[in-house]
């Protein structure tokens, strides 16, 4: 992507959530990862040291809420990430330990993007879209169909939100 000039990228992701006050349907904007995966590859050299104290645009993210403001769509502002392996969603006494962690939001799929991006030299943003709460927080049995059917729930009000926020670009 940087090589076709990309310089920002948008990302969306389905995310479930570990703060009650970030309820399904609502939309977060990831200000901080904590990663919990194993053995993905996150360079594109080998001897890469790279500064992900800062891993999401703070520009981006401004945009991404004055949009929200004018859409009437709620998005909190800030959210720390939690990204897991998967496929399988979390155990209870995972989640518990990510929220004493600080995390807001879990989900499987910001690492390794956040920090390719930030090696890149490419501002990122990412729009969560709470599909759930994560295990241990509600009392019934997260699925698969729950998350698609909440991201598809939020298809339309999304692609406003990106549609206005690439214009502001």
């Amino acid at each position: 992507l940087k090589n076709e000039g990309v310089e920002s990228i948008i990302a969306t992701a389905a995310v479930g959530s570990i703060n009650r006050k970030m309820q399904p349907g609502n939309l977060v904007l990831l200000t901080d990862f904590i990663d919990f995966t194993r053995g993905r590859e996150e360079t594109f050299t080998a001897h890469s040291f790279v500064d992900v104290s800062q891993p999401y645009s703070s520009l981006l993210i401004k945009k991404i809420l004055n949009a929200a403001v004018k859409l009437r769509i709620k998005a909190h502002p800030g959210a720390t990430y939690v990204c897991t392996e998967g496929p399988r969603f979390e155990t209870k006494a995972e989640i518990k330990m990510f929220g004493k962690l600080g995390a807001d939001v879990v989900g499987m799929t910001q690492v390794p993007e956040v920090v390719l991006a930030a090696e890149a030299c490419i501002y990122y943003a990412v729009i969560g879209v709470v599909t759930n709460f994560a295990a241990g927080i509600s009392p019934k049995k997260i699925s698969a169909e729950e998350v698609v059917r909440v991201m598809e729930d939020r298809k339309e009000s999304l692609s406003k939100l990106l549609e206005l926020v690439i214009k502001a670009l």
